[in-house]
């Protein structure tokens, strides 16, 4: 794996939330992994509590983007249900929100988990990183809808990998929006930004329920 991609889950994972204000890195946040060796820095997603409102219109974008339809031979965006979105919002009482999607971990715990022998040509498992931009994809023709790669990033980060419900099939993994960053792009209240940071630093886990509780501690003063 060539030297762009060489930051570990550990960075992702660990002392997440930055100081004591409102913003959280979220590790790339489904996209590109950045990373220059000799200022010690990546590019990451870093998400403003301050602003973000919980609106859900990254999740709408996401889906739209990611889920065209075919009207009269031409392929336009889809109707953008939320439920087929790759970033998911999670509310929680006292009123925070949390942006959270798939962090391209390096060692992809969600590839290890799954129970299909590599391909003896292409080296893939049914989940596999696709070598272009690093997302992590799924061979549906070899993928036996067992969900271990769910289960294996939950233990991480909640539920960023589910069953698509026609199909039983993993969905909910990034795929850059081939480059057109949608839920950064459409953000109405700029909460969302593509930025760079150091990495050579601990970070807190990204598990939204660890994040809500931080941030309730700080915001209203009380412990979940």
């Amino acid at each position: 794996m060539n030297d762009l991609v060489k930051y570990s889950r550990r960075h992702f994972l660990q002392n997440l939330l930055l100081g004591g204000g409102g913003m959280v890195v979220l590790g790339t946040l489904g996209f590109r992994i950045f990373k220059d060796e000799e200022n010690k820095l990546i590019k990451a997603i870093r998400v403003d509590f301050d602003k973000c409102t919980g609106c859900r219109t990254c999740e709408t974008v996401c889906s739209a983007y990611n889920n065209p339809v075919c009207i009269d031979g031409d392929w336009v965006d889809g109707l953008g249900n939320p439920y087929y979105s790759n970033i998911k919002v999670h509310h929680f009482n006292p009123d925070v929100d949390i942006p959270v999607t798939c962090a391209l971990c390096d060692d992809a715990p969600c590839i290890e988990a799954c129970p299909i022998s590599p391909d003896l040509i292409t080296g893939r498992k049914a989940l596999y990183r696709d070598d272009e931009n690093q997302t992590i994809k799924n061979d549906r023709d070899r993928c036996i809808g067992c969900m271990q790669c769910a289960k294996a990033c939950s233990n991480l980060r909640g539920e960023v990998i589910y069953p698509n419900k026609e199909t039983s099939k993993p969905i909910g993994m990034c795929t850059l929006c081939d480059g057109n960053i949608q839920c950064v792009k459409n953000c109405p209240f700029e909460a969302l930004e593509y930025v760079e940071m150091s990495y050579n630093r601990d970070l807190s886990s990204l598990a939204p329920e660890k994040i809500a509780k931080k941030l309730i501690s700080r915001i209203y003063n009380l412990k979940m």
